[in-house]
């Protein structure tokens, strides 16, 4: 009997050292992914049809952003702002790359993403949720849940 109680007790801890083991591989594996740091959207005014939102993206294996949703827009797009011949302009694009281990900022003068045809206006102090879609070099997709607060307008350059 007391043999018997031994060999239950060693397979209860094996199996806890397996279980144990297997968490510790999903802790890697979310941990292996993209990180979001900074996110916010530009605060609008009374009747504003679209805003922009930032953030830094830090990947840990070679990856692209390659879309962004919001239920408070009814289009989301990738935008590049550059600058040709002293005149500003903004184009849709496919996807960011997003090297890996290297922070990418998407900020007002550069990449960003625009939320257009807004279905209220984006109050200062409140968050806009964000879906991010990163895909590694592998192929394979993530999906990233964000919650950008809102800045006032004034402040749309500077961190708080």
């Amino acid at each position: 009997m007391n043999s018997t109680l031994n060999q239950t007790g060693v397979a209860r801890r094996i199996k806890q050292a397996f279980l144990g083991l297997s968490l510790l591989g999903l802790a890697y594996q979310v941990s292996a992914q993209t990180q979001v740091d900074d996110a916010w959207v530009r605060a609008t005014v009374a009747g504003q049809q679209a805003t922009g939102a930032f953030m830094t993206l830090t990947a840990s294996s070679d990856s692209k952003l390659l879309s962004v949703q919001s239920p408070v827009a009814k289009t989301v797009q990738i935008h590049q702002s550059s600058m040709k011949n002293d005149v500003m302009s903004m184009q849709p694009v496919d996807s960011v790359a997003l090297p890996a281990g290297k922070a990418v900022t998407l900020d007002p003068h550069g990449y960003h993403v625009m939320l257009i045809d807004l279905s209220a206006q984006v109050k200062e102090g409140t968050t806009v949720p964000l879906t991010l879609t990163v895909e590694n070099a592998k192929g394979e997709k993530e999906s990233i849940e964000v919650q950008a607060q809102v800045r006032a307008l004034n402040m749309a350059d500077h961190k708080m």
